[in-house]
């Protein structure tokens, strides 16, 4: 049963082989691939640009504000009152 249905689906695919025509492409295939790099390259540059964000100026530590509508949790209770 397996042999004859391998064997069915490798006559199929010959068969298809010998009849198919490759896709059309605006372009040969190393200028679209050439294209994508440059892309990507220029993507890439985009990226690193933004790496001296976090190095403009120290880090402050964000004070706990009572009146905030929405306080964080993560405050460790530094903008409550004591009980």
């Amino acid at each position: 049963m397996l042999a004859t249905v391998m064997t069915t689906a490798l006559s199929v695919s010959a068969e298809a082989a010998g009849h198919e025509s490759p896709a059309p492409t605006i372009a040969p295939p190393f200028v679209v691939g050439g294209v994508l790099f440059a892309i990507f390259v220029v993507l890439m540059f985009v990226t690193l640009s933004y790496t001296n964000l976090g190095r403009r100026h120290e880090a402050n530590e964000e004070h706990a504000d009572p009146h905030r509508q929405h306080p964080n949790k993560h405050d460790r209770h530094q903008g409550a009152s004591s009980l």
